[in-house]
């Protein structure tokens, strides 16, 4: 009653805003409880007409004070402030109950989506090695243990290293469009022509080059030939070895490729049996055939009486030496290659050479390897 008579209000009119505040008030009460039971819904501040309450801009407020500019200077200075404390108490009262309502709905998220944290993980799975990555590793493992270093060079490289400075002549078929990729050249340029490595025996004229005799390396690394079915693939890994000294032999590159067929293979003895054959590079040249059974379609080395190509190799052409900077009247050498791919397959039992490249998950997960097993001499080649 104080508020209403600083405010120059009669009896009456006192009578009736507080009528209407009271009003207001319970209608403000009405509004909370269907709110409450989810017969209000949005945005709690807006229109509510249905039970008398509106504090927006047609509200029963906000008539109240336009009302204002009739007043009296007087009976402004008591009304404004009042309307707006009246106002400003419906507004906190719609806050609080809004901030109820919204931690009602959040109590009741909770406890229907309710988790309990102290449960295990989900397992995540661990990514494998690609067996040729592998296969690559257990090779150089091997290798080590001899004395030989890696040697890497350009898989685009001119068509002298990659057929010249290995004694293949003009007139090879290896040297022919169907067999290898050869890079484009605009018409004009006068460039020596560029080609996707067939082998990585370039890798050993850059060595020769650039360290001289004596040497010992292996050289892994994708090669590119025009081919593609089961067995071959445009793309594939070879490794070749090469090593040059003053006394070096047949008997040294035999020693050499024993130790190596029985390490990779993991067993304790094996047979080789050596093909005269033909390669412009090696001179005498011979492919390399192991002792194998096959026993329900398992490849079982070092025993039967089968035999199993596996490598090619012979003692170092002395036009090869000459090429490479080393005099083939002071050195000699042996060199040999083969497929990393073809020997992963072999091993591991893998039927099809092209699912090296699909990408397929599931069967990397059936013939990959742990990332933590580094293959040793020592502690095992494979797991």
């Amino acid at each position: 009653m104080d508020l209403m008579k600083r405010m120059g209000m009669g009896r009456e009119e006192s009578v009736s805003l507080i009528a209407e505040n009271s009003y207001v008030q319970g209608e403000l009460r009405f509004s909370a409880e269907l709110i409450i039971n989810g017969r209000v819904r949005g945005d709690v501040r807006a229109d509510t007409s249905e039970s008398g309450l509106n504090v927006g801009k047609k509200g029963e407020v906000a008539l109240k004070m336009r009302e204002l500019g009739k007043m009296t200077p007087e009976e402004r200075q008591a009304a404004g402030p009042a309307l707006n404390a009246l106002k400003d108490e419906i507004n906190s009262a719609l806050s609080a109950k809004k901030a109820g309502l919204a931690d009602s709905a959040l109590d009741a998220r909770l406890r229907d989506e309710w988790l309990d944290v102290t449960l295990p993980t989900r397992a995540r799975r661990q990514g494998t090695i690609h067996p040729i990555s592998q296969v690559t590793e257990e090779v150089t493992a091997i290798f080590a243990e001899m004395g030989f270093s890696v040697a890497e060079g350009p898989r685009i490289d001119t068509d002298w290293y990659n057929f010249d400075a290995l004694n293949i002549p003009g007139h090879h078929p290896a040297r022919a469009e169907m067999d290898t990729f050869y890079m484009h050249r605009a018409d004009g340029d006068d460039r020596p022509p560029h080609v996707l490595r067939t082998h990585t025996s370039p890798v050993q004229i850059r060595s020769m080059e650039a360290t001289g005799a004596p040497t010992r390396i292996i050289c892994p690394g994708g090669v590119y030939r025009a081919d593609y079915d089961q067995t071959h693939t445009p793309m594939f890994h070879q490794v070749e070895g090469l090593a040059i000294d003053r006394d070096i032999s047949m008997a040294n590159l035999k020693w050499v490729l024993e130790e190596f067929v029985k390490a990779y293979f993991e067993v304790d003895g094996v047979d080789l049996r050596f093909r005269a054959s033909h390669f412009p590079f090696t001179e005498p040249s011979a492919e390399v055939d192991i002792r194998c059974s096959w026993r329900d379609g398992t490849l079982k080395v070092g025993e039967g009486d089968d035999w199993l190509e596996i490598l090619g190799s012979g003692m170092v052409h002395p036009k090869v030496l000459q090429a490479g900077g080393i005099d083939p009247e002071e050195w000699q050498g042996f060199a040999f290659g083969m497929g990393i791919d073809r020997i992963a397959m072999l091993k591991y039992g893998i039927p099809d050479l092209r699912a090296f490249f699909d990408s397929d998950l599931r069967w990397l997960r059936h013939y990959g390897f742990s990332a933590l097993d580094v293959p040793t001499l020592h502690g095992g080649l494979s797991r």
